[in-house]
């Protein structure tokens, strides 16, 4: 389930990669723990056949809200290069979106009070094109990701203009 590296063009080299932050997994590690702590009591205070209710019903809260949340978890990347920005999600399927830097007109960065606390946010990419914005959701450590994704926004502005001492002289006639 790692971010696939043949997606990279030749000299592109990634700056950050990142999942969701870990937020997202308090719940399916709860559903787990109820899921067995219920299991386990129908086991010590029900007889069998309500055992075995309880153990699918379990089993099955397990797979639906704690494994699939895991799965989309593991599956969404949001990689940073010096060249694009890619948000790829999907565990059966795959979507992928690509926002080259030198389309980005404004990136911004939001978070509550309870992501404050876990140090997490939405970081807003703008961009020229069809789509516009993108939102990338609990975002971990978002500050430092928008201030690299500003760093390499404009490594890639210098990279492209020139000062005047490099422009290429007026041709004589």
């Amino acid at each position: 389930m790692a971010f696939p590296e043949d997606v990279l063009s030749g000299d592109e080299r990634v700056v950050m990669h990142l999942h969701p932050h870990w937020k997202a997994l308090i719940r399916p590690v709860f559903v787990t723990l109820v899921a067995i702590a219920a299991t386990i009591l129908a086991g010590v205070f029900i007889n069998q056949i309500g055992l075995i209710v309880v153990g699918a019903l379990a089993l099955v809260a397990i797979v639906w809200l704690a494994l699939w949340p895991y799965l989309v978890w593991k599956t969404t990347h949001y990689v940073f290069t010096n060249e694009r920005v890619l948000l790829q999600t999907g565990v059966f399927s795959r979507n992928r979106r690509d926002i080259p830097v030198n389309r980005i007109n404004d990136h911004s960065m939001g978070q509550t009070f309870i992501e404050r606390l876990l140090g997490c946010g939405t970081l807003t990419i703008e961009s020229a094109g069809e789509r516009g914005q993108s939102v990338l959701s609990d975002i971990p450590h978002v500050e430092r990701v928008q201030t690299a994704l500003y760093e390499i926004v404009e490594a890639d502005r210098d990279s492209h203009t020139y000062d005047d001492d490099e422009r290429p002289a007026a041709p004589t006639k």
